[in-house]
């Protein structure tokens, strides 16, 4: 039986990289309560992330910044009770990772008090020996490339990162030494297609996109984008499903599906 069709086992790190190795599709979707989660959890995806991003689509903020360690423990706590076989990961907000005494605690925190079975961390304010050290800890790391919005002022808004060619030679450099350094899963946002799927070749760790193509490992979308629900413009990258469904189980089952046979995401959805 292929991983895909198993939706009875408990999805591990060690499920996502025999997917990678058996070149079966990983499918993922944020989620910010237990409601959402069992209807993820019974859909068959792979992994939850509470993410950072319930400060624009939950709490209604322009950006992700303001997000607390506290407010991703109480969400993460919320999803978990909605999961039973779908892997929960969490992300580490802005500033929670500043010094590597900080990074340990908060992804302790997260892991203790909110039930979480990955950490999520966005390079840039990420320093290898942090991975290094959750990696000696036991804490499962996904290392988050591209566009990474906890930077957003500094980038100057929200853009396609890797198309300059020492941009795309230092991203490949990067994700590298951050597999060397322990991450479990590399997480690539808005990045040209043909740069993700030449880090997604070299690399034995599962690769998941948002915004980068469809030769990557696995995708992961915003649910509310993909339910049509989230404030403000929709981004190019996300699909809204409600649109050819009739029900919030339907949409996310034809998620899944899409990407499971590789029908999403497709050239429109994708950057160059």
């Amino acid at each position: 039986m292929s991983a895909q069709s198993d939706l009875s086992s408990k999805v591990t790190i060690a499920t996502l990289k025999a997917k990678k190795l058996a070149a079966e599709k990983i499918t993922a979707l944020t989620a910010y309560d237990a409601a959402f989660a069992s209807v993820l959890d019974a859909s068959g995806v792979d992994f939850v992330l509470v993410g950072d991003s319930l400060g624009m689509v939950v709490q209604g903020r322009d950006t992700t910044i303001s997000v607390t360690v506290d407010e991703i423990i109480y969400h993460s706590q919320l999803v978990s009770r909605g999961l039973e076989r779908s892997l929960l990961m969490a992300d580490m907000p802005f500033m929670s990772y500043a010094t590597p005494d900080d990074c340990l605690r908060n992804a302790a925190r997260m892991m203790k008090e909110g039930n979480a079975e990955v950490v999520k961390l966005e390079w840039g304010a990420l320093e290898i020996d942090m991975v290094y050290r959750l990696t000696e800890c036991g804490v499962p790391v996904c290392a988050h490339l591209g566009l990474t919005p906890q930077a957003i002022h500094k980038y100057g808004g929200y853009k396609v990162q890797g198309r300059e060619a020492s941009a795309a030679i230092q991203m490949k450099k990067d994700a590298l030494e951050l597999e060397q350094a322990g991450a479990d899963i590399l997480l690539l946002e808005c990045v040209p297609m043909t740069l993700a799927q030449e880090i997604t070749n070299q690399a034995k760790i599962p690769v998941i996109g948002i915004g980068a193509g469809q030769h990557v490992d696995g995708q992961i979308l915003v649910l509310y984008d993909v339910l049509d629900i989230a404030p403000g413009k929709r981004t190019r990258f996300s699909k809204n499903y409600m649109e050819q469904e009739s029900s919030i189980q339907a949409a996310v089952s034809a998620y899944v599906r899409e990407v499971q046979l590789g029908e999403f995401p497709t050239a429109e959805y994708a950057f160059k």
